[in-house]
Formats: C-alpha cells, sequence, structure tokens
C-alpha cells in the first residue's frame, strides 16, 4: 500500500458546521489536498500545539505522549489508511527497543499525537484518490473578496428536470467553488453527495 506524506495545511469551519471542523491536509509531492471532518476537541487539541500553546494541566493527547515516553517508544508516523462508508481510519506506529507496534486510531486523535512528537503523517494513495480534491495552482485562486460559493446545493437538485448527469456537473462545480473559496467543510459534504449520486446511477 503506496504511502503519501502529507502535512496540515489548516483547520477551516463555517456556520453551517454545526460545531466541527475541517482538517486539512496537503500532499507534501503534490497538488491534492484531503479535508476531514473532525470534533471542536480534536480541533482544539491540534491548533495548541500547532501554536505551541502549553495548557497549564496536560490534554489528553498531551497524557498520551507522556505515557508513551515513558515506556520508552515513540511515534514512528501515523497513516490513514482506509475510508469505509464515508469514515476514515487511521494508525499510530509505535517504534521502541522492542519493534514497531501498530494501533489503531482515529485520524483525529492521531494527527494530535503526531504533532506532539513531530512524527510524519502519511495517507494511503487509494484513500486520497478517492476523497482528496485538487488544489488550485499559485496565482489562479481568486481573490478572497471575489470568492463565493453556490451553497445552495441540494434545493437546486430537487429542483424538476434533473438528470443524474445534471445533478453531477452541479455538484462538480460547486465543489470546484468550495476549494477555490478554501471552503473545505462544504467541499467535503459535496464530495460525499458525488460519491452516493454516483453510487445510485451505478445500481
Amino acid at each position: 500500500m503506496e504511502k503519501i506524506q502529507v502535512d496540515i495545511l489548516g483547520l477551516s469551519t463555517s456556520p453551517s458546521s454545526g460545531g466541527a471542523y475541517a482538517l486539512i491536509l496537503n500532499e507534501v509531492n503534490g497538488t491534492r489536498r484531503l479535508p476531514i471532518i473532525i470534533g471542536t476537541y480534536e480541533a482544539q487539541a491540534i491548533a495548541l500545539e500547532l501554536e505551541h500553546i502549553k495548557p497549564p494541566r496536560p490534554m489528553t493527547h498531551d497524557l498520551i505522549k507522556q505515557v508513551v515516553e515513558v515506556f520508552g517508544a515513540s511515534v514512528h508516523y501515523v497513516f490513514i489508511n482506509s475510508l469505509k462508508d464515508g469514515t476514515f481510519f487511521a494508525q499510530i506506529v509505535l517504534e521502541s527497543n522492542n519493534g514497531k507496534l501498530e494501533i489503531d486510531a482515529r485520524p483525529s486523535d492521531a494527527i494530535a499525537v503526531a504533532v506532539r512528537f513531530a512524527a510524519p503523517i502519511y495517507v494511503s494513495d487509494e484513500v486520497i484518490k478517492e476523497a482528496g480534491v485538487e488544489s488550485e495552482p499559485a496565482g489562479d485562486t481568486p481573490s478572497k473578496a471575489s470568492k463565493s460559493v453556490n451553497t445552495g446545493t441540494q434545493s437546486d437538485l430537487k429542483k424538476p428536470g434533473h438528470t443524474i448527469e445534471t445533478r453531477l456537473e452541479l455538484l462538480e462545480k460547486n465543489l470546484s467553488d468550495a476549494i477555490a473559496a478554501e471552503d473545505y467543510e462544504l467541499a467535503a459534504k459535496l464530495r460525499d453527495e458525488i460519491k452516493k449520486v454516483r453510487g445510485s446511477s451505478e445500481a
């Protein structure tokens, strides 16, 4: 299984996210980005470490780091290795004198631990092909002031006369607009909707 190295581009949210955040992973040697929807607590845990802010008492992921180190181990890397029914799966790969150990984890928790060890993050090629989105080349991104995204996708799709093909065209256009506007939370939802529409057309 091919591993694609990614780094953290940032965290984004929108008023429609219901308290969730989109964690944006950026392909190190490529142009693809992978948005993953995560909870507020996990987003805060990642953001605090990235900003080098230390809470007065250890948070859960800080505690995990201390426990791992007490046993003489370290995080070698984390690997987002699977996507099933819209859910991402990951592994934390520990390294110690006794060898390597793989631990199943949610991607948000795995990444929150990885940043505390400055460990690399990888995504399987299959996952990034299925769920990744292409970022626009440098210089082609519209200015912040001119960015707009049509968020009325669902109501538009219910209009009479829309075939599977026109629904897909509309969804893909809105996906492109969302990426251009850097609204990755919306882009992730549109990506999932496109998969559903394509699945229904093949049934």
